[in-house]
């Protein structure tokens, strides 16, 4: 039986997935090529547009189907914290980070948050509970 709490933790889940895939599949469709000089343009390496890309897309469809929650999660916290602190704090709050710090606080619900509903993850400790006890 679903809860309540359940129900939210699953619907900012879907969220933060979709957010993220919809980010990482926009800096993929347009090419690389824009963001990788908004990288230069910020002194930031070259090499982590593609870690920041591929977390977004690839992250954001594990998350929508539960795999890998807490690990995603982390990954996506790190990319808003590193968001916030290059790009976006100067701008201040509104009409600056305060998207990012939304995705932050999500992502660390999710790290912080025990039952998934519909997850992956939680399917694969029910089955392994079945053969190995788990404390």
């Amino acid at each position: 039986m679903m809860n309540k709490p359940e129900i939210g933790t699953l619907l900012l889940r879907v969220f933060l997935g979709v957010t993220f895939f919809i980010h990482g599949l926009d800096k993929f469709q347009g090419g690389l090529a824009t963001t990788v000089s908004t990288f230069e343009s910020m002194g930031i390496p070259v090499f982590l547009t593609y870690v920041v890309a591929i977390i977004e897309l690839v992250g954001g469809m594990l998350l929508l189907l539960g795999v890998g929650i807490k690990i995603v999660s982390f990954l996506f916290a790190a990319v808003m914290i590193g968001s916030i602190i290059t790009t976006k704090f100067e701008a201040g709050f509104l009409g600056g980070f305060e998207l990012d710090l939304a995705l932050l606080v999500i992502s660390l619900f999710m790290i912080i948050s025990k039952k998934h509903l519909f997850s992956m993850d939680d399917q694969i400790v029910a089955k392994l509970s079945g053969f190995i006890p788990l404390k």
